[in-house]
């Protein structure tokens, strides 16, 4: 069945997206509020910066108008950065009936409240549906059809496999899940671990830390998902485990890529300007180590590169005192 699908955000994710939504034959708006955004996708759509290879089809709307935007569609897709997510749900409340399905894409906690960001879409719209869709997705690789597979959550079954049909096709896999707050979690705070593995690439450690650290992060995930009320089952699936993996090892990972920079020294900043783009995991670290504390969930590595991040504290330090905790067991004697 085609639908009427609304893509707010014309960043390379919310592009990716929308060439996948516009390949299943829906009507798509890809909607940005930069004027150069949409000038630049107008004015050559097989060239899209950041996206190489992909095309983004002629029959897709562009446009920087919210309210053609946001009426009368099936489904609202919120791709934009994780620090303008409340703006925005605000922004589109005037446009938005009861039961309107937005499915958020974006991936974070939001510092001031510690809320998720389904959360937040769902405060600022009350009357909506709100999803969630996470995994292991470059918006590199989805744009050029490389096989992939993510979830969705949300509440409502039947909301589920109405978003799942009009997501899925043959290379673009879409599993339901009613764990919002799981997936949630597992979609932010991996990028929070995937700094502190960037880092030690940066530091040229080797793959035996690389791996410990990948391995400690999901467990501290895990931990505090399950304290929130996500299930362990989440966090050993796509939007955790998987998520973890691509954005922890991944030439496309912001977060890794940043990260490395810190371990040749760069400061936080030095690192977020030479990505170039919105580096998720430093918005996203604070909110979780927060979130530990209030939880009483122990998160020793958030707890490290926050303080890499915020207090710059070398790198090599942090680590030595990660190593150097006192002796722990990975599962206890009943």
């Amino acid at each position: 069945m085609n639908r009427k699908v609304t893509v707010l955000g014309a960043g390379t994710w919310g592009t990716a997206l929308t060439i996948q939504l516009a390949a299943n034959g829906h009507e798509v708006i890809l909607f940005s509020k930069l004027q150069r955004e949409i000038d630049a996708l107008s004015a050559d759509r097989a060239h899209i910066p950041n996206l190489p290879g992909a095309a983004l089809p002629e029959e897709v709307r562009l446009t920087t108008d919210l309210k053609e935007a946001c009426t009368g569609r099936d489904i609202i897709v919120c791709a934009v950065a994780s620090p303008f997510v409340r703006s925005v749900a605000n922004e589109i409340h005037a446009y938005i009936p009861k039961g309107q399905i937005i499915v958020n894409v974006a991936k974070g906690i939001e510092e001031s409240t510690l809320m998720t960001l389904t959360e937040v879409i769902a405060e600022e719209n009350p009357e909506a549906e709100v999803a969630v869709l996470s995994g292991p997705s470059h918006a590199e690789e989805v744009s050029r059809n490389v096989p992939t597979a993510v979830v969705i959550g949300t509440k409502n079954q039947d909301t589920a496999k109405l978003i799942q049909d009009t997501f899925m096709n043959d290379t673009f896999r879409i599993y339901i899940s009613p764990d919002v707050i799981g997936i949630e979690l597992g979609g932010s705070l991996k990028n929070v671990i995937a700094l502190a593995a960037g880092t030690v690439d940066g530091l040229e450690l080797g793959d035996n830390t690389r791996a410990a650290l990948m391995t400690r992060g999901l467990a501290e995930i895990s931990r505090l998902g399950i304290a929130m009320g996500g299930q362990l089952e989440t966090f050993i699936g796509l939007s955790g485990m998987g998520d973890l993996i691509v954005t922890c090892t991944s030439v496309h990972s912001r977060n890794h890529k940043a990260g490395y920079l810190i371990g040749k020294g760069y400061t936080m900043q030095q690192a977020m300007d030479e990505v170039k783009q919105v580096v998720e995991g430093v918005y996203s670290a604070k909110a979780a180590l927060m979130l530990s504390k209030k939880y009483q969930v122990r998160m020793p590595i958030v707890e490290q590169i926050c303080q890499v991040l915020f207090e710059n504290k070398p790198a090599m330090e942090a680590l030595m005192e990660l190593l150097t905790r006192d002796r722990a067991a990975e599962i206890t004697w009943k």
